[in-house]
């Protein structure tokens, strides 16, 4: 294999970036397990004072989610959503948001968002990291980015997490804060936002397993319990397509007949995340390592679908939005794909 250097003078600002994101790639792949290793080494190597003090927050934390899911009602410190290290990270690819229609914040969204990539680096980054575009393009409404509920039970993890706007996906979470009030006199909303916008990667662990450069495979045709949960809560489902996100990594070649899928399959069925072996690049080539790839990603973000409220949703009314969020996707990809995509001819969207 031919190893493609990079240049000697690449600019300082680029080497910023892609140290930045190399750190950032690091933590992010190995957050929970490192998170599990500095809770033993802690509870190993320190004194009484400090093991007691680990039991009590273990404790705390899982107390506190089963009680309130791990809630963040607001924004939280606004240091940890927007800062000049957050920015150095999105302006590697960059990362771009845009926004094709109001979300007036008289009403709470599930943004159904597509495709997951390997990390969901856009949604995270525009709606965890570094918020300030979104706060500007949808003001007073909160992003908010759902994810495995298991992480808000590990030490470290779960509070990283909710510093960055991340919340538990379970069922409860979602509730809570999809039926979160949108008056501007209540309580919950001191902090000037009045709506709750939670973003959910519909296709999950399984669509990451379909990631490749150039093919948006989205598993969704059998994923309705984000519509169902809509129309309990009443929340308006936002379509949303982040072109570029499949681009920044490819994994090791694992076809749906092959030992290594069947082998990543077990094992996402048992924990609820997929094994991936990513492909990027590295610190000073762009043939190997860790990192992603310089390539522009691209958050289109669509209209709102809105439903009727149904304690109890219907079948074919499911049904019926489920299709609509289907048809949505399709548009929003034929309309932008041009705009947003190199070699676009070449690309279809597969839903499966």
């Amino acid at each position: 294999m031919k190893v493609e250097w990079a240049p000697a003078n690449v600019p300082p600002k680029r080497r910023l970036e892609t140290f930045i994101t190399g750190l950032f790639t690091l933590f992010f792949f190995t957050l929970p397990l490192t998170s599990l290793l500095l809770l033993a080494s802690l509870l190993f190597y320190g004194g009484f004072v400090l093991r007691t003090l680990l039991v009590i927050y273990t404790a705390y934390i899982y107390v506190d989610h089963k009680r309130n899911y791990s809630a963040m009602d607001t924004n939280g410190w606004m240091i940890n959503r927007s800062n000049f290290i957050y920015r150095i990270y999105r302006n590697y690819f960059p990362v771009t948001l845009v926004k094709t229609a109001d979300l007036p914040a008289n009403k709470n969204y599930i943004l159904a968002s597509f495709p997951h990539g390997i990390l969901g680096t856009g949604i995270c980054i525009n709606m965890g990291l570094d918020i300030s575009h979104w706060l500007r393009l949808f003001p007073q409404v909160r992003p908010k980015v759902g994810t495995l509920d298991q992480h808000f039970v590990i030490p470290f993890l779960r509070d990283l997490l909710r510093g960055w706007g991340l919340i538990s996906v379970s069922k409860e979470s979602l509730t809570y804060y999809l039926t979160k009030p949108n008056d501007p006199k209540h309580p919950n909303n001191r902090d000037g936002f009045t709506s709750n916008a939670v973003a959910i990667l519909v296709g999950g662990a399984q669509e990451a397993l379909d990631s490749h450069p150039g093919k948006y495979i989205l598993t969704l045709k059998n994923r309705k319990g984000f519509v169902k949960m809509a129309i309990r809560t009443g929340s308006s489902i936002v379509p949303t397509i982040s072109f570029g996100e499949v681009d920044i990594f490819d994994q090791v070649d694992n076809p749906p007949d092959s030992t290594l899928r069947r082998i990543q399959t077990i094992v996402k069925k048992l924990t609820g995340i997929s094994p991936l072996i990513p492909v990027g690049r590295g610190f000073f080539n762009y043939t190997f390592g860790f990192l992603p790839y310089r390539r522009p990603i691209v958050q289109v973000v669509g209209a709102p679908i809105d439903v009727i409220r149904n304690a109890q949703p219907d079948p074919a009314y499911v049904d019926e939005i489920h299709g609509k969020v289907m048809e949505a996707l399709e548009q929003m990809f034929d309309q932008y794909k041009d705009k947003y995509m190199p070699n676009s001819t070449k690309t279809k969207l597969v839903i499966h």
